[in-house]
């Protein structure tokens, strides 16, 4: 059956277009975009499926976004994505907003125990039986006029994502649907805590092998590397590559020859930045005590294992019992901030990360189960 597709192309259309969306229960979104030598992704297409047919919504040839993001924070709109965090990005970028409330079909999909981390094509599959063509994901979608091929894939996404929605709703509890939107809303709500350039040391490799002194020059050159691929709208490792971090911190080169010769170090690098790297190097390396950020906790110890495998069954269980991804329960790093927090006394604390509906069901016999393997002879 072919697709009814419809083009908006100018920002009357799109307001135009937009107000109609207000009206309905949800909308469809996707979106196309190139992310090769940029920080932030560049929109070549947005798609809207309204469950009978699909809008092409141009960004090249718009400018005036204020309807879409209106809509996009209507509540009364749910909005419906498949596996979205890059979709959020470039919402954001775009409209200023974020969808809200947000169903991310992937999500829904382990919530009914389908499968986790579903790619879209194969959500289509097992959910409509239909066998999507192999995809334009890679193609330019910046280029124009688009291809046919480019064009049918797009709408073909709209089109079938709605119908997705529609057959996967009435199956999933009034439990089970509360807790797609709150994933949903999480993912929105990490999107808007914009990381904080100083904070970003924390999570570089071997950081916790640094000394103090040593974690003040990391955290000043991540922080300078974070700001200047947002910046230049640069990925990152063009800025500095990130196996050069660790040894830039730790041995703290003092001239151009020595910088060069840091692991991974790029050519490029030196030739540009190379005079205000040493800089700032040894103005951070010379910084006194009391400027030093706190050591970062050494990794757990193999010792820890068997505490984080009894803590993952406990989730698989409460997920077997609930009927959905044993994934979806308690993620990996959660269970090991819980485990750092008091390792290998305790007494344990709930990580942050541990939040909603997670932490009501699960938190207190995770700390019980905590308390009793430490009661063990």
């Amino acid at each position: 059956m072919a697709i009814d597709i419809h083009w908006i192309r100018d920002n009357d259309s799109l307001a135009q277009f937009c107000a109609e969306w207000q009206q309905l229960p949800f909308v469809a979104l996707d979106t196309e975009f190139m992310r090769v030598d940029t920080f932030y992704p560049i929109a070549g297409l947005l798609q809207v499926g309204d469950g009978k047919r699909a809008y092409l919504i141009d960004p090249l040839t718009i400018d005036a976004w204020q309807p879409l993001a209106a809509l996009l924070e209507n509540p009364a709109v749910l909005k419906v994505l498949h596996a979205c965090s890059e979709d959020l990005e470039v919402l954001l970028r775009l409209t200023g907003s974020l969808p809200a409330p947000l169903f991310d079909t992937q999500l829904a999909a382990a919530y009914l125990n389908l499968g986790f981390s579903m790619g879209y094509s194969r959500l289509v599959q097992e959910v409509l039986g239909i066998e999507l063509p192999k995809g334009e994901t890679r193609s330019d979608w910046l280029q124009r006029p688009l291809s046919d091929t480019q064009i049918s894939y797009a709408a073909e996404d709209a089109v079938h994502l709605a119908e997705v929605f529609v057959q996967l709703r009435p199956k999933l509890s009034d439990d089970k649907f509360a807790w797609v939107l709150e994933d949903g809303a999480e993912l929105v709500a990490n999107l808007r805590r914009e990381t904080d350039p100083y904070e970003v040391y924390r999570e570089a490799k071997l950081a916790w092998k640094l000394s103090r002194a040593q974690l003040a020059v990391l955290r000043e050159l991540c922080a300078w590397r974070e700001r200047e691929a947002r910046a230049r709208d640069l990925p990152r490792n063009r800025i500095i590559r990130e196996h050069s971090l660790w040894p830039l911190a730790r041995t703290q080169p003092d001239n151009l020859g020595a910088l060069a010769k840091i692991e991974d170090m790029h050519p490029r690098t030196v030739r540009q930045d190379g005079e205000f790297l040493l800089d700032l190097i040894k103005r951070s390396g010379s910084v006194g005590p009391d400027q030093w950020p706190p050591a970062v906790p050494e990794p757990l110890p193999i010792e820890a294992a068997a505490l984080i495998k009894q803590l993952r069954a406990l989730g698989q269980a409460e997920a077997e019992r609930l009927g959905i991804a044993p994934e979806l329960m308690l993620r990996k790093k959660t269970l090991e901030a819980l485990v750092k927090s008091g390792f290998p006394e305790g007494p344990y604390q709930l990580p942050d990360s541990l939040r909603g509906w997670r932490r009501e069901l699960m938190g207190q016999a995770l700390l019980d189960s905590l308390a009793t393997a430490g009661e063990q002879p």
